[in-house]
């Protein structure tokens, strides 16, 4: 009889550390996935922070292509007569000659 309760009592041991070894597995897999879905959270939000800086430095590229066809269309002007006189008379004050100025006191 010795013998039989040495071999239920072995097997309750393996019993019981069975149980635990399984109750510390468990605790390991939930304590992953706790962590995996905090993660998961915090890389959502900066996604949607890094989304929202994208349609921003886009429509800042858009921005200033619109501002690079203006100075285009600027340069080109520039090189116009029309321009040359507008800044003789307006900066330097040439006129034309036989031209008569008026000026408010």
């Amino acid at each position: 009889m010795t013998a039989g309760r040495k071999r239920k009592r072995t097997v309750y041991r393996k019993k019981r550390q069975n149980r635990f070894s399984m109750f510390l597995v468990t605790l390991v897999v939930v304590m992953i996935l706790v962590v995996v879905a905090i993660k998961r959270v915090e890389i959502s939000d900066k996604m949607k922070t890094n989304q929202a800086k994208i349609e921003l430095l886009n429509e800042q590229i858009t921005a200033e292509e619109i501002r690079a066809e203006e100075i285009k269309e600027y340069e080109k002007y520039t090189h116009t007569k029309g321009y040359v006189e507008e800044v003789a008379h307006d900066k330097l004050g040439l006129v034309y000659e036989g031209e008569i100025i008026f000026k408010q006191k």
